[in-house]
């Protein structure tokens, strides 16, 4: 039986991460000085307060200079997520799905704040969860999320049978593989062999259920096709979120 997925393009998938892995690009943490000092030792960041050359700038409201350091950032062209206070409406050249409220006395929201960086960063947030433990359960979440969605709009519009396959096995390696990557594995390809080829096989395990129910609700097709793509890749995710979980060294859980 062929493969689902080129050998080139699974080789091509672990350079491209393996590349990226080699990325130190750092989160740097500014404004408030004795607030974002807290911060930095509460998620392992470095002492950087310079936005340029960052994978993300997160900045706290309440610097003299708030609004020069932020307009750094962005000519920069670096992420920017902020904290704020809750009774401050808009911060300069933040989205507002990039500020992260702060209630007073109730400590840092570092959970909202992972999980902001996650969604703002995407897949590029995998090699920073590798140096950053704190972040590695919402860079995973993220993950497993984005590419559960994108396989079920993948399966829902291509309508000619088997033109989809290769591309949702392709995007269920790459999740594996950067779930791999947020939680410091080597992408080497001889040892995530097992991994890959454990995927392919869950592939063909997914797409034999999806004809199995197209048999039985033959209407409505793409919505089939789609919600088992989706469903399919999320448990796939799931899965190996729930290994690495297992595996990762006590502490950077």
């Amino acid at each position: 039986m062929a493969l689902p997925i080129r050998l080139s393009t699974v080789r091509a998938l672990i350079k491209e991460i393996s590349v990226s892995a080699h990325s130190d690009k750092p989160l740097v943490v500014g404004g408030a000085r004795s607030l974002a000092e807290a911060l930095r030792r509460e998620l392992g960041a470095g002492a950087q307060q310079s936005p340029e050359g960052a994978a993300v700038y997160v900045h706290i409201l309440g610097a003299e200079d708030d609004e020069a350091s932020l307009r750094r950032a962005r000519r920069a062209r670096v992420p920017i997520v902020a904290l704020a206070p809750q009774d401050v409406e808009s911060v300069p050249y933040v989205l507002a799905t990039d500020i992260v409220r702060l209630r007073p006395g109730a400590g840092f929201p570092v959970e909202a704040l992972s999980t902001v960086i996650a969604q703002r960063l995407g897949e590029s947030a995998a090699p920073l969860a590798a140096r950053m433990p704190v972040l590695r359960g919402a860079v995973g979440e993220q993950l497993v999320e984005s590419f559960a969605r994108k396989n079920g709009l993948v399966a829902a519009a291509v309508f000619i049978p088997g033109v989809d396959y290769p591309i949702l096995v392709r995007n269920q390696i790459r999740l594996v593989l950067r779930l791999e990557q947020a939680y410091g594995l080597d992408p080497d390809p001889r040892a995530r062999l097992p991994e890959i080829a454990g995927t392919i096989l869950a592939g063909l395990g997914f797409r034999a259920v999806a004809r199995e129910v197209l048999d039985v609700v033959p209407v409505a097709g793409w919505a089939v096709q789609g919600a088992v793509a989706y469903a399919g890749t999320r448990a796939l995710g799931e899965a190996a979120l729930m290994r690495l979980e297992a595996v990762a060294p006590r502490g950077q859980r």
